[in-house]
């Protein structure tokens, strides 16, 4: 009985860590579908509207992902005169971060 009710709590524990990512995915999706799609694929498919601007599913063959935290902290620059900078707070980064970990191919 012991163990059934650990693993049940184990369980939930699980889940609400899915829940909790799967709404970072969600919200990293919105901020790269407002700020970011008129340039970059942000999807698994596609080609990017602005054939320089990388398609987001191929980031992780050009840095790791994770890496990214730093330049969307400080403000990410180009240099290419369309691209806006961003500075994201923590929340949005670790949210686009999360996406970004989403749909890489």
């Amino acid at each position: 009985m012991k163990r059934l009710v650990l693993f049940g709590i184990a369980l939930a524990l699980g889940s609400s860590a899915a829940i909790a990512q799967s709404g970072r995915v969600q919200r990293g999706l919105t901020f790269a579908q407002t700020n970011c799609s008129q340039c970059h694929a942000i999807g698994r498919f596609g080609d990017s509207p602005i054939p320089e601007a990388p398609p987001f599913r191929t980031l992780s063959s050009r840095y790791p992902i994770e890496d990214l935290a730093e330049a969307f902290a400080e403000g990410i620059t180009t240099g290419h005169p369309s691209m806006p900078q961003f500075e994201l707070d923590p929340a949005q980064i670790n949210d686009l971060l999360a996406y970004l970990n989403s749909i890489q191919g």
